[in-house]
């Protein structure tokens, strides 16, 4: 394997750090564990979107348990049941379990960013935006100021971790958790990494604390939805971090798929935060210049190409498995290749006015600050088929 002062240099001469920033870091105010406040009762509830078997619940069930505060399961696919979930849910957990079998039905906006996508190789037909956005509608319908989104492989190490993090919702609009464990990178950041390269773990819906009723935001079908929640009218919304949670390890290299699903949404997400990197930065507005994707396009390509010359120079029985690996790059590399830059602008542009519409969307919602039954009647758009849940105060469903 290459050396650290080796890789700073690519196979076009360039320096690395001109074509991809491993952290963003410097964006968030950063709170060690022992110096965030705590404080009990500061958790509205937990809202874990999932399609795995209900045994992935347990840690969220326990974290909920101790914080006092009830548990949201939003369920989908064939392992993941909400009438499983709440049968097997602990003793004295609150919880409500909702199916979610079809994101169509939800009471959502028809966003201008999901239709832009269908249609072409960009789009995506996975549903967990779609069940964060409908936790944030249940929190408002349930009068829930503050929640916490956990992903079903993400362990926390104590409760007061989420309590912290919760507590800085005071000053801040959304606070993350460290994420130790397994990094949370996409597929070609992880072979960054593994391949010598410096690569953080930036804040991420896994492992997120939100503020529902000030500066609304949304998460947009695609990969890295949640650094999109992130964004505000200008730049990044008040974002904190504390904390530390791990994820589950899993193979990123087992389906050259995922590389390709990722890239359109790796590409935007980091070419809009590019923009909020720099010294001078005005905003991410200027992601909606067909010059900076011309730009920025071409360093991704180079980016990518690196870390593939640095897979493809692993030594014979590297732990690291080269053709899976090179297989990765090469899907991303493809999918690159149909990404132009006035399809970014276009992508952006209908992101704002789907923010905007989210925001009215919102305003039509009434904060019930009242039983679960009411609230879920209200997911669903009028005149759809109600959706199938059970809660702890009534198993009858």
């Amino acid at each position: 394997m290459e050396t650290e002062t080796e890789t700073k240099r690519v196979s076009t001469g360039r320096v690395s750090t001109e074509l991809h920033h491993g952290s963003h870091r410097h964006l968030v105010d950063v709170f060690p564990s022992e110096v965030a406040p705590v404080r009990p009762g500061v958790v509205d509830a937990i809202v874990v979107p999932t399609i795995r078997h209900h045994r992935w619940l347990r840690h969220a069930a326990r974290l909920a348990a101790a914080l006092g505060c009830p548990l949201v399961s939003l369920h989908s696919r064939n392992w993941s049941s909400a009438e499983n979930a709440a049968i097997l849910m602990p003793q004295g957990v609150r919880f409500i379990a909702i199916d979610i079998d079809n994101p169509a039905r939800l009471n959502l906006p028809d966003f201008e960013t999901t239709a832009l996508l269908k249609a072409t190789p960009f789009f995506r037909t996975t549903d967990l935006s779609s069940k964060r956005n409908t936790g944030l509608l249940l929190a408002r319908l349930m009068g829930w100021q503050r929640i916490v989104f956990l992903d079903d492989d993400i362990e926390v190490g104590g409760h007061e971790e989420v309590a912290r993090a919760a507590a800085l919702l005071d000053t801040y609009d959304v606070v993350g958790m460290n994420i130790g464990g397994y990094p949370d990178n996409s597929v070609v950041c992880h072979a960054h990494r593994l391949t010598g390269g410096q690569q953080d773990s930036f804040v991420g819906g896994g492992a997120l604390a939100v503020e529902t009723t000030r500066s609304p935001s949304f998460f947009p079908n695609i990969y890295n939805e949640d650094w999109f929640y992130l964004l505000g009218e200008t730049s990044l919304r008040r974002l904190a971090v504390t904390g530390k949670v791990a994820q589950r390890p899993y193979d990123p290299f087992d389906q050259p798929v995922r590389a390709r699903d990722q890239e359109f949404g790796d590409v935007l997400a980091e070419g809009v935060y590019w923009l909020l990197d720099g010294d001078d930065s005005g905003g991410w507005q200027a992601a909606t210049d067909p010059a900076h994707w011309r730009r920025f396009l071409n360093r991704r390509r180079g980016f990518i190409e690196d870390v593939l010359h640095r897979v493809r120079r692993l030594p014979l029985g590297s732990t690291l498995s080269r053709q899976a690996v090179e297989n990765s790059l090469l899907a991303a590399l493809g999918r690159l290749n149909r990404i132009d830059p006035e399809f970014c602008v276009c992508y952006l542009k209908a992101w704002v006015v789907d923010r905007r519409q989210w925001t009215a969307h919102l305003t039509k919602i009434p904060q019930l600050d009242s039983s679960a039954t009411d609230a879920v009647k209200w997911l669903v758009k009028d005149g759809a088929r109600q959706l199938r849940w059970w809660s702890s105060a009534d198993m009858v469903r």
